[in-house]
């Protein structure tokens, strides 16, 4: 079969997700019997492409690496991304556009519109999913197509496929993790010596952290992830406003040595839990013992552990960021998709 796919959104995620499949075209063929053309790439900022018979993606990031700009393309479109979805009827489309917390706009439009054709969705996007993951599901099953979002919580390292698929069965206790790379960044220099305002800098320059990094050091990032995990793995119905939230913006040189000298590490974690007939989700900096597997993560590194019925403590580590990281997140959902229709 061979697949049509089109990417919303050509930023870092985007770009990261071209890439992989320009590069591995020939091994995702031999390996896993997958074929594609990319028929469009929307993205009203760089620019949009069409065409019905495959885009030359090599050809496209070598222009996107050298202008920046894809709208001098014989490609170009000035279609709307949402008329673009709908003209293209692609049967997988790539949503990784930039996340909005508060409304989960425009990605949550380019999915709903995508589902209701008959398209298939992968996404990185953590706010549709946050605030309207059970309206999308219901889309898909009336439209008898797939959405997956693996990358919305550790991006490229496997969590959410992994509790869903690879643990289906167990009862989940609770979750508890480090979810955001930059905050767990910033403690870990700040135990070096850093002050918090040294470290932030530090995080900025290395590009862990945005000029306005309050998303990250508020814990906004790690609540919306919070949320999703409560939602989809406990089945709650969890907003963001709904997560107990305390960044670590107060957090001091003086607490970092005194959580040393008790033999902890302060880390920013999100947890879920059972609560009675309930589900309580927070996130705040914890002093975690060294010895324990969280404690030990250093630098801007994600880890999680879910306490099970069969399995016990079960905890993943990996990178919760970057450009091929994520896209490796997206590339793994549309691996399943083929999987599940190539198997049938």
């Amino acid at each position: 079969m061979l697949w049509k796919i089109g990417i919303v959104g050509f930023g870092n995620v985007g770009q990261g997700l071209a890439h992989i499949l320009n590069r591995k075209k020939e091994i995702l063929k031999r390996r896993y019997d997958f074929e594609y053309i990319m028929t469009f790439i929307a993205d009203p900022v760089r620019g949009s492409l069409y065409n019905e018979n495959g885009l030359d993606l090599d050809s496209v990031l070598k222009e996107m690496a050298l202008k920046g700009s894809l709208k001098n393309r014989p490609e170009f479109t000035d279609k709307g991304t949402l008329e673009l979805i709908e003209m293209a009827k692609a049967d997988i489309v790539a949503e990784a556009t930039i996340t909005n917390f508060e409304t989960g706009e425009p990605g949550l439009s380019h999915m709903r519109k995508a589902l209701s054709i008959g398209s298939h969705v992968v996404t990185s996007n953590k706010g549709p999913i946050a605030l309207a993951l059970e309206e999308l599901e219901s889309i898909a099953k009336e439209n008898r197509v797939c959405l997956r979002y693996e990358g919305v919580v550790l991006s490229g390292t496997p969590c959410i496929n992994m509790v869903l698929e690879c643990m289906s069965g167990c009862d989940i206790k609770s979750v508890a993790g480090i979810v955001n790379g930059t905050t767990n960044f910033i403690l870990s220099k700040m135990e070096e010596g850093y002050d918090y305002p040294e470290a932030l800098v530090e995080a900025q320059k290395l590009g862990y952290a945005e000029t306005d990094p309050t998303s990250d050091v508020e814990g906004w990032d790690s609540a919306i992830k919070a949320a999703i995990m409560a939602n989809v793995f406990f089945g709650a119905k969890i907003k963001v406003t709904g997560v107990v939230r305390q960044g670590i913006t107060k957090i001091t040189k003086e607490d970092i040595v005194e959580a040393n000298k008790e033999g902890k590490r302060i880390k920013l974690i999100a947890e879920v839990r059972k609560e009675g007939n309930g589900v309580y989700a927070s996130v705040s900096p914890v002093a975690i013992p060294k010895s324990h597997v969280l404690g030990s993560v250093m630098g801007p590194i994600n880890a999680v552990t879910f306490a099970t019925d069969h399995l016990g403590e079960v905890t993943i580590i990996g990178p919760g960021a970057g450009r091929i990281e994520t896209g490796q997140a997206l590339l793994s959902d549309i691996l399943a998709i083929h999987r599940c229709y190539v198997c049938k």
